[in-house]
């Protein structure tokens, strides 16, 4: 089972002029020497001041470590090159949505017709983690138990307080955007493979949409690789950051496998109440509370974390993640991106020393 479990890493990151910290359309250039050096692990995203990269499958945390500082190191070295930096964050801390250009791809040409002015507010960038799964019945089990937790894991990836240069009193204001498009958030429970093949051949049939990466809920199961998507988190600042909650992840999919083996599940929650932990998540991130649905009381996070880490303690050896996982106790401790954006904001009072920040923390200890 173990074995089976890879790990894949796909981040969003935003490319900025160093002179003004402002967002940057520079893509068509950026990908010209990218995809040399990088080939397909690196693409456009739908605004051109935004590039996507993605890990190839790796065995392990070690290897996923490896592959996020290599893409990481590579993408800041063609950025430099142009004479432009990245940042690797779920919002920009001042630049526009508005002031942006649409990359000239016919993909995002019909996502702009089919969203309309939604889409040209998406100057969001977020961080996907794929988790081998290759029996598909088991991917829809999975997914179905592991939507309990999904509030908790974007508490530590919180990386987008700000929006047009505002504190905008969330932790992930990226998480509200997103959600303004159909087809995200919270999924709803699925009985089998079959029973999501048939909400998806509906929607097709209907001429919603033209295939299933149409859907973008925060955990799906991947329509063309045997994995499952986690597509909640902002993207991460820092890569041991990065790399904690990849490892949390591995370590909670082995758990529910473990469970169902066993004939155990987790118990199913209404989509409703989960969503509701999502918004508390979204709002306060790790110093917030959650609803523990089985006491109905708010609970802090930090002590519900607390209780998963001891519910996954007997499979993060076997994984070979002990170490990583103890970086989840930093984040706790520490904060998170949001928590230290907000924290350098509240210091000097300036959105440009905010950028600065991110920018050094996206490539620390990758060099």
């Amino acid at each position: 089972m173990l074995d089976d479990l890879t790990i894949g890493i796909e981040e969003e990151y935003q490319i900025i002029d160093p002179e003004t910290r402002e967002l940057t359309s520079y893509i068509q250039e950026f990908l010209e020497q990218g995809r040399v050096i990088l080939k397909d692990q690196v693409k456009p995203e739908f605004m051109q001041s935004q590039v996507e990269v993605g890990s190839h499958v790796c065995r392990n945390i070690k290897e996923a470590r490896q592959e996020v500082m290599r893409l990481r190191r590579m993408v800041s070295d063609v950025a430099h090159h142009h004479g432009r930096k990245i940042l690797a964050a779920g919002t920009h801390p001042f630049s526009r949505w508005l002031d942006q250009e649409i990359s000239e791809y016919p993909r995002y040409f019909g996502l702009l017709n089919d969203m309309k002015y939604l889409a040209r507010r998406l100057l969001i960038f977020g961080m996907h983690i794929h988790i081998g799964i290759p029996d598909r019945e088991l991917r829809i089990d999975v997914m179905n138990q592991v939507r309990y937790f999904l509030p908790h894991l974007l508490t530590l990836s919180t990386s987008s307080p700000f929006w047009n240069g505002r504190d905008t009193g969330l932790k992930s204001y990226r998480s509200v955007v997103f959600e303004d498009l159909p087809r995200t958030g919270i999924p709803s429970y699925f009985n089998s493979y079959e029973d999501y093949e048939r909400y998806v051949n509906t929607l097709i049939n209907a001429g919603c949409i033209a295939e299933p990466t149409k859907i973008w809920w925060d955990v799906r199961p991947h329509p063309i690789f045997p994995t499952l998507e986690f597509r909640i988190f902002d993207c991460v600042t820092r890569v041991d950051d990065v790399i904690a909650i990849a490892a949390l992840l591995q370590a909670l999919v082995a758990k529910l496998i473990q469970l169902r083996r066993r004939n155990i599940t987790w118990r199913l929650y209404r989509r409703e109440l989960i969503a509701e932990n999502k918004w508390l998540a979204v709002r306060d991130g790790i110093d917030g509370n959650l609803i523990d649905f089985g006491k109905e009381k708010a609970v802090p996070l930090r002590f519900l974390m607390s209780e998963l880490l001891e519910i996954l303690q007997d499979v993060v050896e076997p994984l070979g993640i002990q170490n990583e996982i103890a970086h989840v106790e930093t984040i706790l401790r520490e904060g998170t991106s949001a928590d230290r954006q907000l924290a350098v904001y509240r210091e000097t009072g300036d959105v440009k020393a905010v950028v600065d920040m991110l920018a050094d923390e996206t490539i620390m200890g990758c060099y």
